[in-house]
């Protein structure tokens, strides 16, 4: 028995459910990463001691600002975590938990508090690869896009905070997110479906961070004598 041949709609219809599949990994991806950062800088903020507002402005800037920054960098304006409520939403909500339940948040181990940065900036790593890739990026202007979704909130809080960005001198995290990227962008180009090449990339970027952490990696730095 023959199978029924393929017509030019049934095609259509495959590619709009493999977009729309890929639209939603994007999404999830995202705000799973706005989540924690907005945690992480909230954090930072009650350390900084800053007061409420201080706290909520915080966490949202480290939450969504690599975010913006890359979409105003590809020309996606407004940038989502503007246009959609959902950006601002988690990021809220993780800076009230924080601020209401410090003293559990508190008790929350430092090891773990790093696996989530880490796990936060591999999910941010792809997702800025995907979208740049989304507006027609370069790939290896897609794979800087990742890295600054994945590091940019951090700088702008740290400014924010009067501190030098972590992310000139802590060991290996900007240079986790790139790789990482370059991962996925790898795994594209030999036609790997592209669920599994973000989550490829995202694992890649987060187990790179992790043994750069555990141990005690950096990048080569020059020495400065007076």
């Amino acid at each position: 028995m023959s199978s029924p041949p393929v017509t030019l709609r049934g095609m259509v219809s495959v590619a709009e459910r493999l977009r729309t599949n890929s639209d939603t990994l994007l999404i999830v991806f995202d705000l799973i990463g706005t989540l924690v950062f907005a945690l992480e800088g909230a954090l930072r903020a009650i350390r900084g001691d800053l007061d409420f507002l201080g706290l909520l402005v915080l966490a949202f800037v480290t939450a969504v600002g690599g975010g913006i920054i890359r979409d105003l960098l590809i020309g996606a304006t407004p940038p989502a975590a503007i246009r959609d409520w959902r950006y601002f939403g988690i990021a809220i909500l993780g800076a009230v938990a924080v601020f209401f339940f410090y003293q559990s948040v508190q008790a929350i181990p430092e090891q773990l508090i790093v696996t989530l940065d880490a796990a936060g900036l591999g999910l941010f790593a792809v997702a800025g690869v995907e979208k740049a890739l989304d507006y027609q990026m370069h790939p290896l202007m897609a794979v800087v896009m990742g890295g600054i979704t994945g590091v940019g909130g951090g700088t702008v809080r740290d400014l924010l905070l009067a501190e030098v960005p972590s992310v000139l001198r802590k060991d290996v995290y900007a240079s986790a997110a790139l790789a990482g990227g370059v991962v996925m962008v790898v795994l594209l180009k030999v036609k790997v479906p592209r669920a599994a090449a973000m989550l490829a990339g995202g694992c890649s970027c987060f187990l790179l961070r992790m043994i750069a952490v555990a141990q005690h990696w950096n990048l080569p730095r020059l020495m400065h004598h007076p």
